[in-house]
């Protein structure tokens, strides 16, 4: 699909991060101020919706999405994980991987929601921090799915 922002694999730096791709997937981490540790699983190919995948792509995808959850949980420590598969905007199948925190920007809404409060710098660049460790431990989790 020539106008779909997935199937463009063109990350600029400031936005995003790839941290592992496969022959079907993609893992990035995602730039967002305000909530460190955001991470989406795409599908590399233009699909739409989860059914449109066989029952193998399905399982794939997910173990990812699980692998990706795990291993956000063990570097960050969040009090909750969201993960969430919209599409309304973008109808491609990618699935957000969200670390929550009770005091971040958005909680308890969602991160789509609208910021409630601002979470203090030293916070939110110790949280950042935290992001650096991920690719290795996403790896590692994807790693041991083999």
């Amino acid at each position: 699909m020539m106008n779909c922002v997935l199937c463009k694999e063109d990350l600029k730096p400031e936005e995003a991060k790839l941290i592992w791709r496969g022959d079907d997937c993609r893992i990035i981490l995602v730039n967002d101020p305000d909530l460190p540790g955001f991470c989406r699983v795409i599908w590399n190919h233009h699909v739409v919706e989860m059914t449109d995948l066989s029952y193998g792509e399905r399982e794939h995808l997910m173990s990812l999405v699980f692998s990706v959850e795990k291993a956000v949980r063990h570097v960050m420590h969040p009090d909750k994980m969201n993960i969430a598969a919209l599409g309304n905007m973008v109808p491609h199948i990618h699935w957000h991987v969200i670390p929550r925190f009770k005091d971040d920007a958005y909680f308890p809404g969602s991160a789509w929601s609208q910021r409630i409060r601002e979470l203090p710098a030293d916070i939110l660049a110790a949280r950042k921090q935290l992001t650096e460790a991920l690719p290795a431990a996403i790896k590692a989790t994807i790693a041991a799915l083999s």
